[in-house]
């Protein structure tokens, strides 16, 4: 049976020379691996449309074992092309998509991170990376996750207190912004 979202790429990673495992964050279903079987053959269905932080209408069938399914269709929503203006932008867009992935369940409903994340890469297409947007990003995150609150602890602190991690591609990002050498 063909299932349907709207899902966010997140990750990208090969299957075999042809194939590709995509990741995709949906409002409904949290995290949705897919085959996209022949996607890096010429003249791929798939061709042009599995790019990092595209949204995109996707069809999928689920796997019989496992968490790693048929992807069959995709119809690109929005391509996010600002985004790939500059290195600050790609490099703070992949943090926001890791953070997400990093605090979400798998196969779960995670309507406001979904929410969160759209608005972070919309906002990234038109601009600049600046420390405090980080740093607002990572409250809305611990918002979501119900941490924020306590007015000591800083956003970042608060995740890093309950995931035991960040990504690592944080503080590269914060020294390119101007956030000097927070962790």
């Amino acid at each position: 049976m063909v299932e349907t979202a709207h899902g966010i790429l997140i990750r990208r990673t090969l299957l075999t020379d042809t194939s590709l495992i995509v990741h995709w964050l949906t409002r409904e279903q949290g995290i949705v691996r897919t085959a996209a079987r022949g996607a890096r053959r010429p003249g791929s269905v798939f061709g042009g449309k599995l790019d990092l932080f595209y949204s995109a209408d996707i069809a999928f069938v689920r796997g019989r074992r496992g968490d790693l399914h048929a992807l069959r269709e995709v119809g690109v929503t929005a391509y996010r092309q600002g985004i790939q203006g500059s290195y600050a932008r790609v490099l703070c867009a992949a943090y926001f998509a890791s953070l997400i992935d990093l605090v979400v369940e798998k196969d779960a409903p995670v309507g406001g991170f979904h929410d969160l994340l759209r608005r972070g890469l919309d906002w990234l297409e038109g601009h600049e990376p600046t420390a405090a947007a980080v740093r607002f990003y990572e409250k809305e995150v611990a918002v979501e996750l119900g941490i924020h609150g306590e007015a000591d602890v800083a956003p970042a602190d608060a995740i890093l207190g309950m995931f035991h991690r960040l990504p690592e591609s944080r503080a590269a990002l914060m020294r390119r912004v101007g956030g000097g050498s927070e962790k």
